[in-house]
């Protein structure tokens, strides 16, 4: 490659219309892998030009691609945002081929969503949000699979941060407890208030775990104020996104996917309410500044960010507080009512199955 450029253009010093004969500087081709310039040409595949670096040993080439991947990494983030905007995979598939004319496998797709959610847990891990003293706890159920499952949330008020989303069996004091404990470790700091609906649960849970430095208030209805519609809205929107998780198999990759939902609404989805001039979004609110605004750039720089030493901030544990003899007896009581109601149910589902009377076709003659 030459190291000059010619062009026809007006000569500065005498006015006149020439040829200018301009110097540069060849670019620097450097290695994905260990970042060194020691590289040579290494041949061609599929259209696409091939290094060799003398240092690691290794082949790459100068697409936008990570290494080992044969796909642009706009495409990866494209399809990791328009699932968290609540496409399946088969459409996120139609629509990479409609616009990159690019085919991909639902397994590969798969595959980008649980491994660069992986890496978004890793990354936003680092950073603590400075949420306001008013919490919003709720819950709601869910079906994965076509079974029923708890989407137990907590919510900071003040900057709509969604400080913890677990999905669990069941609605009980252990239950809500975890999920109280996993805002606790993500925000470092106890509310002074903590609003809920009328479930009982929440009268032994919120003591148990804060003790009396939260205040307990139980919201009659969502037209009352202060009310949980904040809360009720976001899990309206939770709900529209997990309709995509039909066909995962296992709770705990539809936790994984969920934390990656929680990513996608606190870090890089602009809520409305804090929104007046520009658009922010939850973590902008809470003043996490964080270095990436989009998938794309998330991706592009995961493995350095992952590479990077960071300081956690110091989170004191939160201990748990001895149960009283009376909170002891109300658990050993709702225990007995629940295993009672279990027994009933199987005892009537074998009921119904003995008076199911057999069908002509499978009656042997």
């Amino acid at each position: 490659m030459s190291q000059y450029t010619y062009f026809r253009g007006v000569d500065v010093e005498t006015g006149k219309y020439a040829t200018i004969m301009t110097k540069h500087e060849p670019e620097l081709l450097t290695c994905k892998h260990c970042s060194s310039n020691d590289v040579v040409r290494f041949g061609h595949y599929k259209d696409t030009q091939y290094y060799w670096c003398n240092n690691c040993r290794r082949k790459f080439s100068i697409a936008d691609t990570l290494p080992k991947m044969k796909t642009p990494i706009n495409q990866i983030a494209s399809a990791l945002g328009m699932y968290y905007d609540g496409l399946s995979i088969n459409k996120i598939r139609y629509q990479l081929k409609h616009l990159y004319n690019t085919d991909v496998s639902d397994f590969a797709v798969y595959n980008w969503i649980t491994r660069f959610t992986r890496d978004a847990i890793v990354i936003t891990s680092q950073y603590k949000p400075n949420t306001g003293y008013v919490w919003l706890c709720d819950e709601t159920v869910i079906k994965i699979s076509g079974k029923k499952y708890w989407l137990i949330s907590v919510i900071d008020i003040k900057t709509r941060f969604l400080l913890a989303s677990r999905l669990s069996h069941y609605r009980r004091v252990e239950d809500i407890q975890e999920t109280l404990k996993e805002a606790y470790n993500r925000s470092g700091m106890i509310p002074k208030v903590l609003m809920t609906d009328r479930l009982q649960a929440y009268i032994y849970a919120i003591p148990m775990t804060f003790g009396d430095k939260a205040k307990h208030l139980r919201v009659k209805k969502l037209t009352a104020k202060p009310s949980s519609s904040i809360i009720e809205r976001m899990q309206g929107t939770i709900k529209d996104r997990i309709k995509t998780m039909r066909g995962l198999k296992s709770l705990s990759t539809a936790r994984l996917i969920l934390n990656g939902f929680l990513i996608n609404y606190n870090y890089f989805r602009p809520h409305e309410t804090l929104s007046q001039q520009e658009l922010t979004t939850p973590a902008q609110k809470a003043g996490i500044k964080f270095p990436y605004s989009n998938w794309e750039s998330l991706i592009r720089h995961s493995r350095e960010a992952k590479a990077q030493i960071f300081t956690k901030p110091l989170i004191p544990v939160l201990k748990e507080l001895p149960l009283t003899e009376v909170q002891k007896k109300r658990i050993v009581a709702r225990q007995k009512q629940r295993d009672l109601l279990e027994s009933i149910r199987k005892q009537l589902a074998k009921t119904r199955q003995d008076k199911i009377t057999p069908s002509l076709r499978s009656t042997r003659l």
